[in-house]
């Protein structure tokens, strides 16, 4: 109540001392005329009554978005992740097979080209293009047989490429070995030296997989368990096939040796 009834009249300081009755009625009307321009300006108002509800509607809509902003995060964060496990699951399946092969080549490759004059053969290696995302980028293979300086592979003959290629497919096959492999003439390009290389190495593998060979190479045949012949049949006028167990020969042999 005291605070109510206090007024403070240090504003008025212009208004404390009136000179006569005059002055006192015209400040009186001043204020009433201010007093009434304001009642006016009140009564023509018209406050937007659907604020409230407006503001009610537009927090419970900033509240849902927010809610979903958030999820949408959490599910960027995951999708982040599971693309990041699966993106190191691809790197180290690739690397793992990229070190067996690059392993394996070399050494299939030295024990296909290495001879008495060359006990040590030949070297091969793969390089990467992109280390940090191998899969995206290229592979480059190198071999150089013995006694040679390195060059691209695009320089070697037509022999030694297709050493390297039948290494390079080698070492892919001992990474997931295959029950047999065909081949389709891959000695047109070897020597009678290479040939009998390539025929040593399938046949010191023979324990791991099959391998049908489609050659004109009488070294491929000799080194054979069995050969398979295609002729033309002229009285059927038709394709007629032609075995031949070699094995049996094997024994034979062997046991005219003991003999």
């Amino acid at each position: 109540q005291d605070e109510v009834d206090r007024v403070d009249y240090s504003r008025l300081e212009r208004y404390r001392e009136l000179k006569d009755q005059k002055h006192h009625d015209e400040v009186r009307r001043e204020y009433e005329s201010g007093i009434a321009e304001l009642q006016s300006e009140l009564e023509t108002m018209q406050p937007n009554m659907k604020a409230v509800e407006r503001f009610d509607d537009v927090s419970t809509r900033y509240k849902s978005s927010t809610e979903e902003f958030e999820k949408a995060k959490e599910d960027a964060r995951a999708a982040t992740a599971a693309f990041n496990e699966v993106k190191q699951k691809r790197h180290d399946a690739f690397m793992a097979c990229f070190q067996h092969v690059s392993q394996e080549l070399r050494s299939i490759y030295q024990d296909m080209t290495k001879s008495s004059k060359h006990p040590l053969g030949g070297n091969a290696y793969l390089s990467l293009d992109d280390t940090e995302e191998p899969y995206l980028g290229g592979i480059k293979y190198n071999a150089m047989p013995p006694m040679k300086r390195f060059r691209d592979m695009e320089q070697l003959s037509g022999g030694e490429k297709t050493v390297a290629a039948l290494a390079f497919l080698f070492s892919i096959h001992s990474f997931r070995p295959a029950p047999f492999f065909v081949m389709d003439e891959v000695d047109a390009a070897l020597d009678n030296v290479n040939v009998k290389k390539v025929c040593n190495y399938i046949k010191q593998r023979s324990h791991e997989f099959q391998c049908i060979v489609i050659s004109l190479k009488d070294i491929f045949y000799e080194q054979a368990d069995s050969l398979v012949g295609i002729c033309r049949d002229a009285g059927t006028n038709s394709s007629r096939t032609l075995t031949l167990d070699l094995s049996q020969f094997d024994e034979d042999v062997e046991g005219d040796d003991q003999s």
